[in-house]
């Protein structure tokens, strides 16, 4: 997770530097606050994703395990 916010941050800075250059207004500054936009959402979605726990990894390996059997109704 550490990555991605580095990253969103390396991408903020280089929206204002773009800001900066071509103006508030500028379809390059636009761009370049949605690509830090899209990050945002990224690091928002991987945060809300739980990770697997030790049962659901050994189901994922070992999917003929009686414990891991699905029965349907």
């Amino acid at each position: 997770m550490a990555n991605i916010q580095d990253k969103i941050e390396q991408e903020r800075e280089e929206a204002r530097a773009v800001c900066d250059s071509t103006g508030s207004n500028s379809a390059e500054c636009a761009a370049a606050w949605d690509a830090v936009e899209e990050l945002q959402a990224e690091a928002s979605h991987q945060k809300q994703s739980k990770p697997k726990t030790a049962f659901e990894k050994y189901c994922d390996d070992n999917p003929e395990a009686d414990e891991c059997r699905v029965y349907d109704d």
